[in-house]
């Protein structure tokens, strides 16, 4: 794996459109790996693989509001990553997580992604079930989604660290 090839390893979360949840579950990764003295030891991307995930389209309000109350400020020009046009970001990927079994079997026609560990987060953490979209609802719901992300991460570190 890539602690034998010299390079870091590289885990990538998929969502819908990268203006929620895939950019909620990065920047969360990114502080967790932080605080433990491991920003070096992975690279955190994320990406949309829908038909409608668009480069440069705006990160969530809520999002960003949600990871504001938990210490995580976005920088202002933070925009969606497609996916469809960046697939060597499947390519690099040694571990993808998805929200979602539907986003793992949009995965499947992509040859980037054939052959990878492709978990959901749930999964990671030894769960089952989604994690839904919290688009178009309130922040509520976009706290909730956070703090399942949040839990799941959580519960799964040493399992991300490992793999």
């Amino acid at each position: 794996m890539s602690e034998a090839d010299g390079r870091r390893r590289q885990v990538l979360f998929v969502c819908h459109a990268n203006t929620s949840r895939s950019i909620i579950a990065e920047a969360v990764l990114r502080q967790m790996l932080a605080e433990r003295g491991l920003a070096g030891a992975v690279d955190v991307r994320s990406g949309g693989i829908a038909p409608y995930a668009r480069d440069g389209s705006l990160v969530s309000l809520d999002a960003r509001f949600v990871l504001r109350e938990i210490g995580i400020e976005l920088p202002p020009g933070a925009g969606a990553t497609d996916l469809k046009r960046q697939r060597h970001l499947l390519a690099a990927a040694d571990l993808i997580l998805v929200m979602t079994e539907e986003q793992r079997r949009m995965l499947a026609p992509f040859s980037e992604a054939a052959g990878k560990t492709v978990l959901t987060l749930r999964e990671l953490a030894g769960e089952v079930g989604d994690i839904a979209d919290p688009a178009m609802q309130d922040e509520d719901v976009f706290r909730r989604c956070r703090d399942d992300i949040v839990h799941c991460l959580t519960r799964g570190l040493e399992r991300l660290l490992a793999h």
